[in-house]
């Protein structure tokens, strides 16, 4: 039976013979995450490479490199190595607009590229909660409203009362007005009741910019 499989990558030929010529000459690259503000490095590399010229583009198709000469005129771009086998380069103070497909071309006859996309996560503002007035009397609704822009992926939100979890909450989710980053807003709502007289609520804002550490907004419930 004959089968076959498409795969992202080009993959050359397996050579018949141990001799490959310059078969494995495809270049590298890798898909690359970055928090938005931060620095971005993208790498090409070619395993065999018999003095064939490198070039890095943006998603819009311009050159940024081509080997070690700089093409696009931002002082963003900076060149981190350059030879034979590897062309590697760093975006500093990377924005959402960056975000996209970068192309490496080893420049053989035909010419081979390899893509590599840079992601851009947006990072949340710091939470705060509304709808809070003191003091509230027992038996009262209590809405308490968290919110958060900025984001993307749209960050998640979660409230705790005194350290407990509280599941029953809503959740929506707006796009911000780039069209890029999301608006995220959660709200819990509850009778109030004398035994949450002094309970700490917090609204904790998880993403994957956070780098594990959570956003908090804390508020103290009063109730008579």
């Amino acid at each position: 039976p004959f089968s076959f499989s498409l795969s992202p990558f080009p993959s050359p030929p397996l050579p018949s013979s141990p001799s490959s010529g310059s078969q494995g000459q495809f270049p590298l690259t890798q898909n690359v995450t970055v928090v938005e503000g931060g620095t971005a490095n993208l790498t090409c590399r070619v395993d065999q490479n018999d003095n064939t010229s490198l070039q890095w583009s943006n998603p819009a198709q311009q050159t940024l490199y081509f080997d070690d000469k700089k093409a696009l005129r931002d002082n963003r771009i900076e060149l981190v190595r350059a030879s034979w086998h590897e062309l590697s380069i760093s975006v500093s103070d990377v924005s959402l607009s960056d975000e996209g497909q970068y192309t490496c071309s080893l420049f053989t006859m035909p010419v081979k590229t390899s893509k590599a996309f840079l992601t851009v996560l947006g990072v949340p503002e710091k939470p705060q909660i509304t709808g809070f007035t003191s003091p509230v009397m027992e038996g009262e609704r209590m809405q308490l409203t968290c919110k958060t822009s900025g984001s993307k992926p749209a960050a998640d939100i979660r409230w705790f009362k005194n350290d407990k979890e509280v599941k029953d909450v809503k959740y929506l989710k707006e796009e911000d007005a780039n069209r890029k980053t999301f608006t995220v807003s959660s709200t819990l709502d509850f009778l109030a009741d004398r035994n949450d007289d002094g309970a700490v609520v917090s609204c904790r804002v998880d993403h994957e910019s956070l780098n594990s550490t959570p956003q908090i907004a804390m508020q103290v419930l009063e109730i008579h």
